[in-house]
C-alpha cells in the first residue's frame, strides 16, 4: 500500500470552502479510478507546533504503487493538481508531497 500524503501551505485568500472543493474534488477521484482506496484530508490539529506553516493536508491511500501512478497522470487529478498549486503560498513551495509504502 502506498500513503500519498499531501501537506499544502494555502494562500491566506483561500476560502474554507475553495478548500472544501478542492479537498472534494480529490476525494470523488476515488469513484474513477481502481486501486484508490481511501481519502481523508483536513486541518492540521497538532498541539506540538512543529507544522511549518502547513495548515492543510490530505492523505490518498492506494493498493500499489502503480494505482498512485496512474493516478498522477490521470486527467482529473492533474486539473485538481494545478489549482492546489495555484491555491499554495509560492505555488510548489507552498506544498509537500510524501509517498510512504506500508
Amino acid at each position: 500500500m502506498i500513503l500519498h500524503t499531501v501537506l499544502i501551505r494555502f494562500k491566506s485568500s483561500i476560502s474554507p470552502d475553495d478548500k472544501k472543493a478542492i479537498f472534494t474534488a480529490i476525494a470523488a477521484l476515488k469513484e474513477k479510478l481502481s486501486g484508490m482506496t481511501d481519502v481523508k484530508y483536513g486541518p492540521n490539529v497538532s498541539p506540538e507546533g512543529l507544522g511549518g506553516g502547513f495548515a492543510d493536508a490530505l492523505v490518498v491511500t492506494f493498493e500499489n504503487a502503480e494505482a498512485r501512478d496512474a493516478y498522477l497522470v490521470h486527467a482529473d487529478h492533474v486539473a485538481v493538481a494545478e489549482k492546489i498549486v495555484a491555491s499554495a503560498e509560492g505555488g510548489l513551495a507552498g506544498l509537500l508531497v510524501f509517498d510512504l509504502e506500508i
